[in-house]
């Protein structure tokens, strides 16, 4: 995997770098402000890049306005933003910012909330590989922002709970055993809350994820 890593603490940059060389991945560049972050992508074209929300020049949100433009410019480079701060409103254009609107290739992990490594590098992998990888407090703070515009109250408490989990990334088995119910009971969960959005069948798995960009962007 190729990755380019925004981060504007030294000590973490360099820490980030280490782990992933450390797991057999290739760090293309690592950068301390988002100027440079989009100049880095333009030239080496990532699978992945890591971002920090908050960095240089005024340490609010450059960052991911940085994570947005490349996900609008290159769809093809997966996107982790990996941070200590939620932004809602600029991770909600985050997960909408590909050409298409679809999610595919986004993730948003708090740093503080992430276990060990190897949960970090497979969340990346995962985001690299087009797929999304978002952390329950994220999810849980973007459908709070948006049930005033959304029509959230047409989901069951339970599908609700589904939608969240599917949010995160989780396979229907996973979503099962959280839950503690059947992934047959999960299907059925899935598939109400595809009617309610209208999401029609297609050939891509991103229903799951344009389910909870139904809430962000109605």
């Amino acid at each position: 995997m190729r990755i380019v890593i925004a981060e504007d603490s030294a000590v973490v940059r360099a820490g980030l770098a280490e782990i992933l060389a450390d797991s057999g991945h290739q760090v293309l560049a690592a950068v301390g402000n988002a100027g440079d972050l989009l100049a880095a992508v333009d030239e080496h074209r990532p699978d992945a890049a890591v971002v920090d929300v908050r960095m240089p020049p005024g340490y609010t949100d450059e960052g991911l306005r940085a994570a947005i433009a490349i996900r609008r410019d290159h769809p093809a480079t997966g996107v982790l933003v990996f941070s200590q701060y939620i932004e809602t409103r600029y991770a909600a254009d985050l997960l909408g910012a590909a050409p298409g609107g679809g999610a595919a290739g986004v993730g948003y992990l708090l740093k503080d909330r992430v276990g060990d490594v190897d949960e970090f590098v497979e969340a990346l992998s995962r985001v690299a590989a087009g797929g999304t990888a978002l952390d329950p407090e994220v999810v849980t703070q973007l459908l709070r922002a948006s049930r005033r515009d959304t029509g959230l109250g047409s989901l069951t408490a339970r599908e609700r709970d589904v939608l969240a989990l599917m949010a995160e990334g989780r396979s229907n088995g996973a979503i099962a055993a959280t839950l503690v119910i059947s992934e047959r009971a999960v299907e059925k969960y899935i598939a109400s809350i595809f009617s309610k959005f209208g999401l029609a069948p297609s050939d891509s798995d991103h229903r799951r994820v344009l389910a909870v960009l139904r809430y962000l962007h109605p």
